[in-house]
């Protein structure tokens, strides 16, 4: 064959090119007829055998592309293209260790191909053997001797040592480390260095070792000047810091700094500098350095008074050497000035920019209270608007609009009684009325309102007053301002993140969606903003449309991980060493995802929750799931927080606002709550795989309830542990906090029980136990309070609908939801047990029952527990019924105001008042009503399920 390809290559190249066209643009039916076609002419083209069980793989046919690219690998192909074929099959199946199998084949049959020696170390930095990738680039370089192929050997070296299996051991490490610098020294002595990027790999490995003197003598010699012109300044900036070179490092900076008078990361490391060689001159170490500070000073007021176009930079560092001279006791005022004269000239030189608020409040926390809302008044008054005046101009509005979030920062609104604050919100709705239609026409799609942050201000002011009161009437109405600016600002995410935060706190799950599918949250953005929607879905009343978000977001990290592998090997493909370590962090900070964990585990429970098929149907879609009980596949001490929690903007006081604790709590609930919802899930799967039987054939005899009970005692384990931690639910002191967890939730509800009983069940029907009638008993018993959970609750509902309907929807529809979900996990459980044993009842022998009997006590036959479990369905679908029937009444929630009040408070545009109002009241009724028929069809389902 490999002669018959290689008399006519260009001919079979020609005859193959309608494959890969079809392939190309998706027509996958068609590439499987014409790789046929070919076939039949050329039975044992290897490329169109490969090219056929790529197409069957992509039709979803697995079973047959499995076994003909099985046939295919087995015959041990070398010619490129079918090993191309074959590792893209591999490739999208997630087998990369298939295709470094393919390739060292290849090469053993020629040992000196570059170009399949360049495959096979690519396929191992796939999967991450650093070792192997070693010994092939070191037989590439053999082969071909560039240097590619030998920096590929000094990165693999490099790898081993700060990612590998041993680079725990610091022993290790410098062995690894010491090993890559000689190999590079070498190459230097021999004259052989050729590039920026084997000059910047030899300072990282220097610099990982700690060598910074010798990084340093490297990146100003004459070969580093040579081949890496283009060093950043930032690496001199990090080895001047770790060598205490200071006075070196303060004139460097003055110099950048009169070049690029605007870099706020380069003032930053002067301060630094100079506050530095104060200290060594304090110490007596430096002569002449004790005016270090003045010496700063008079630089950036030199930079300030010879900028003929005034600058952010300089004036923030000001006020930045005057907060650090603060902060370290030192005279800031007879030096610099005082502090409030520079954030008011600051105000007035910058306030018409948007950034000048978040500018002015790094400096804040270091003043007083008093002193913080004396500022504020202040900036007030110079922004030249009052509370009878209106700005005059778009700069006005914006000073006016800065002075006012600083204000609030300040703690400003925190004290005002009830009536100014109402009276506050009415003046923000004023003067955004105005801003939109003096300075906001003909502004284009994309862009923002001016005048759009008075009602993201009036919104929190809203909130504040609903918070107070207990009532959801004001945020209802801050809810409405927010679409009404939406309408006129359709590009404004800000009033989307908040406008979406209110659905959420109202359990209004299709205002919610609506707002998340308005974001158009793409890419990374899925895992770094997804936070906002995907992890307020669970347990929210909705299965479909919950998983239909998650379908959605499992795309992405499925598809980003294929495409993250092969970023790392184009920068070995192109020596690209600055960018590798980056796309490795990059990749596993993806992989280790909280987002993309939680969002897997909750699909998976979706999914068992809505099963609505028969048992054959539903145990078939449980296979495919692949979960395995007994694995626990989470890296947990690996997980990672991705989430931009700065991406809805806040302006809430800086006293009371402590950002980073607030990550840190809500980040340890999440991943307790995922902890509880992994170990349900792998719990439940031992239950169905105790009886369904999906790979016991391995089990030794005796053993096959041993991982129940060890995920039993892991569950008790776990909420004993979660109740002694004793976590307290997230701060909603501010609007823009994040909305609690579901920790409480879980706590609350009988999951523990529930789970541990139907544990000690599945184990006394297995086992024939004679307590197997008082363990029905109580697993009926706990029905029944799962139950009357689900009843009591939309019962308080619909009695608490007269004065409030919205304030607790959130948590009662959790309530209902978790419920629900529990019955129908039960309801799942129950079909799959009766199956199998009125299928056991029925092949059992009468023989083998009557030598039981001389054995002592004897287990309850196989009949009489079919007839346990049938009770237990029956019981279930009763409870189901009362359940359906508590639903059917459930009433849509109640405005606490009707509309007529809602629009005479709106006081906005009468023509929008009417349609505005009643689009968001019926966004709150379609959503009830949703949710209404999704749960009604799921218990249609699962009492269908307890009836067989």
């Amino acid at each position: 064959m490999a002669q018959q390809q290689g008399m006519d290559s260009a001919l079979f190249e020609r005859r193959l090119r309608p494959v890969y066209d079809n392939l190309e643009v998706g027509n996958n039916r068609k590439a499987l007829q014409e790789s046929e076609k070919l076939l039949r002419k050329h039975p044992t083209l290897l490329c169109a055998r490969a090219l056929k069980g790529l197409s069957l793989l992509r039709l979803g046919r697995y079973d047959e592309s499995h076994g003909c690219l099985q046939a295919v690998a087995e015959e041990k192909p070398t010619d490129d293209s079918t090993l191309q074929v074959l590792s893209f099959c591999y490739r999208e199946m997630e087998q990369l260790d298939k295709i470094v199998e393919l390739y060292q084949h290849a090469v053993k049959q020629n040992p000196g191909n570059e170009e399949l020696l360049a495959h096979l170390f690519i396929s191992h930095v796939r999967v991450e053997d650093y070792k192997a990738q070693q010994a092939v680039a070191l037989q590439l370089y053999k082969a071909q001797p560039k240097n590619a192929y030998y920096f590929w050997s000094v990165i693999s070296v490099v790898f081993q040592g700060i990612r590998g299996p041993e680079s725990a051991l610091p022993e290790k490490r410098k062995i690894y480390l010491g090993l890559a610098q000689r190999m590079v020294d070498k190459h230097i002595k021999e004259g052989k260095l050729e590039t920026e990027q084997e000059a910047f790999l030899y300072l990282h490995i220097l610099k990982l070792q700690n060598k910074y003197h010798e990084a340093w003598e490297f990146l100003t010699g004459e070969l580093c000047a040579k081949l890496y012109p283009g060093a950043p300044v930032s690496m001199k900036f990090e080895l001047l810091k770790e060598l205490g070179n200071w006075r070196e490092l303060n004139e460097l900076l003055q110099q950048l700094l009169d070049a690029d008078r605007d870099r706020w990361d380069y003032y930053k490391e002067y301060i630094q500098s100079s506050f530095e060689l104060l200290k060594l001159s304090s110490k007596g170490e430096e002569k002449g350095e004790k005016d270090s500070l003045a010496r700063c000073q008079e630089f950036l007021q030199g930079i300030i008074e010879s900028s003929e176009r005034k600058k952010r930079g300089p004036y923030l560092a000001r006020l930045e050497l005057h907060q650090r001279m603060r902060a370290d006791k030192l005279p800031a005022e007879q030096l610099i000035g005082d502090f409030d004269e520079m954030v008011i000239e600051y105000f007035n030189l910058f306030g018409d920019k948007s950034c000048c608020t978040h500018d002015i409040a790094l400096f804040l926390p270091s003043i007083s209270m008093k002193q913080r809302q004396a500022l504020a008044g202040k900036l007030l008054l110079e922004s030249g608007v009052s509370s009878t005046s209106l700005p005059q101009n778009k700069e006005q509005m914006q000073k006016h609009l800065c002075a006012l979030q600083i204000s609030r920062m300040c703690g400003s609104h925190m004290e005002l009684p009830v009536d100014h604050l109402i009276a506050f919100y009415t003046a923000l709705k004023l003067h955004y009325e105005h801003g939109r239609s003096s300075f906001g026409k003909k502004l284009l799609a994309t862009e923002m309102g001016p005048s759009d942050a008075y009602a993201l201000l009036a919104a929190n002011v809203m909130y504040d007053l609903s918070r107070r009161e207990h009532k959801s009437d004001h945020l209802f109405e801050a809810l409405c301002l927010l679409q009404y600016v939406l309408r006129n600002s359709t590009s404004n995410f800000h009033v989307k993140l908040l406008s979406l935060k209110i659905y959420h706190l109202f359990g209004c799950q299709v205002g919610a969606q609506e707002m998340y599918e308005y974001l158009d949250i793409k890419q990374i953005q899925l895992d770094s903003m997804g936070y906002v929607h995907c992890q307020l879905l669970p347990l929210g009343g909705r299965f479909s449309g919950t998983r239909a978000v998650y379908d959605a977001t499992l795309k992405f990290f499925t598809n980003s991980y294929k495409e993250r592998l092969e970023y790392i090997a184009l920068t070995y493909r192109f020596c690209t060493f600055s960018k590798m370590e980056e796309f490795m962090n990059f990749k596993e900070r993806l992989t280790n995802s909280l987002q993309y964990v939680a969002c897997s585990v909750e699909a998976q429970i979706c999914d068992l929750v809505s099963c609505y098929g028969n048992v054959m149907q539903n145990l078939t879609a449980y296979a495919a799931m692949s979960i395995e009980p007994a694995e626990d596949r989470i890296a947990w001490h690996e997980l990672s927080d991705n989430r931009d929690l700065d991406a809805i903007i806040r302006w809430d006081p800086l006293h009371q606002v402590n950002a980073a604790e607030e990550r840190k709590e809500s980040f340890d609930q999440e991943v307790e709550v995922l902890q509880v919802r992994s170990l349900m899930l792998r719990l439940f799967a031992s239950f169905i795989d105790l009886y369904h039987g999906t790979g016991a054939k391995d089990v030794p005899a005796g053993t096959e309830t041993a991982t129940l009970e060890l995920l039993r005692e892991s569950w008790t384990g776990l909420f004993q542990r979660l109740r002694l931690m004793n976590y307290k639910p997230l701060p909603q002191t501010f609007l823009v906090n994040l909305l609690p967890t579901r920790l409480r939730l879980l706590l609350d509800l009988p999951y523990e029980r529930f789970f541990d009983d139907l544990s000690q069940l599945v184990l006394d029907l297995q086992s024939g136990s004679g307590k197997l009638a008082e363990q029905c008993k109580r697993v009926g018993e706990n029905v029944i309070v799962v139950m009357d959970v689900c009843v009591k609750t939309i019962s308080e509902c619909n009695d608490g609908n007269g004065t409030d309907g919205l304030w607790n929807r959130r948590e009662q529809q959790q309530k209902v939801a978790a419920s629900l979900e529990i019955l129908s996990l039960y309801a799942f459980l129950l079909s799959v047990l009766n199956d199998k044993l009125q299928v056991s009842s029925k092949t059992k022998t009468k023989k083998r029952t009557a030598d039981n009997k001389e054995n002592g006590p004897q287990p309850i036959s196989e009949k009489e527990r079919g007839q346990m479990v049938h009770e237990l369905m029956r019981q279930l679908k009763h409870k189901l019924e009362a359940c359906d029937s508590a639903i059917r009444t459930w009433k849509a929630p109640v405005l606490p105001r009707d509309l007529s009040s809602f629009m005479s408070d709106m006081s906005l545009k009468p023509e929008v008042e009417a349609t505005l109002i009643g689009d968001v009241s019926a966004t709150f009724k379609d959503s009830h009503e949703l949710m209404v028929t999704e749960l009604r069809n799921l218990l249609k389902d699962k009492i269908r399920m307890a009836a067989k």
